[in-house]
């Protein structure tokens, strides 16, 4: 488990692609328990571990996660994640160039809970979300496009979607129209840096998440 930052009331932690935020039907072990056994080890707590989970990411993407190890830091991230106070920019992959080397994507969402995906549209409808992002190409290698991803909103499968409705699907996210799967199982999606104010200090806390560790991820010059 790769801890990124710690101190005595929030713990942040960079997620492989392969685990799952919080327990599923999978039955797989979550990093929620996995971080509350490093808690109860390297400070011999006793009993059980408060731990709180503020956001998830999808099981397939990698990067930060953010819990709260007490309740006053859970109640006050849960209300700067619910008021966007909390800034959150991404890295993604794809093997389409943007029609537009920077800009803004707005659509409305509408969640299919049995096919666990969401479809955008341009136009408001019935039971959709409105969902923004901002984007950016940084980089680029012989194959692939890597693009630099500010959530404004926070909808299901929200950059997967809005990149894919653009024409450029997340290498690796079949899913959302990817010709292939990684040989990993993942996507190349990663949760790289996350901004906020320390709910009890107060102090900024800037945290980025190394890069996978991947020949393709180490390959993009920048644009």
């Amino acid at each position: 488990m790769d801890v990124v930052y710690e101190d005595n009331h929030i713990i942040i932690v960079n997620k492989g692609n392969s685990e799952i935020v919080q327990g599923d039907k999978t039955g797989d072990k979550p990093l929620a328990d996995m971080v509350k056994d490093y808690i109860k080890e390297k400070y011999q707590k006793p009993g059980n571990v408060f731990l709180g989970v503020v956001h998830r990411l999808d099981r397939p993407v990698s990067g930060l996660v953010v819990f709260a190890r007490t309740g006053k830091a859970l109640t006050r991230l849960n209300e700067m994640f619910r008021t966007k106070e909390v800034q959150k920019t991404y890295l993604a992959i794809t093997g389409h160039r943007p029609p537009a080397d920077e800009g803004e994507l707005e659509h409305w969402l509408v969640r299919n809970e049995k096919q666990n995906k969401s479809y955008a549209y341009d136009q408001e409808r019935v039971h959709a979300k409105k969902a923004v992002l901002s984007y950016k190409l940084v980089g680029c290698s012989d194959r692939y496009y890597l693009l630099e991803v500010d959530l404004k909103t926070g909808r299901h499968h929200q950059i997967r979607c809005q990149l894919a409705k653009m024409g450029c699907p997340i290498k690796g996210d079949l899913k959302y129209g990817a010709p292939r799967s990684n040989p990993d199982g993942g996507i190349s999606l990663h949760a790289w840096r996350v901004r906020f104010i320390h709910p009890v200090s107060h102090k900024e806390i800037c945290v980025e998440a190394p890069l996978p560790d991947d020949k393709l991820w180490q390959s993009f010059k920048p644009v």
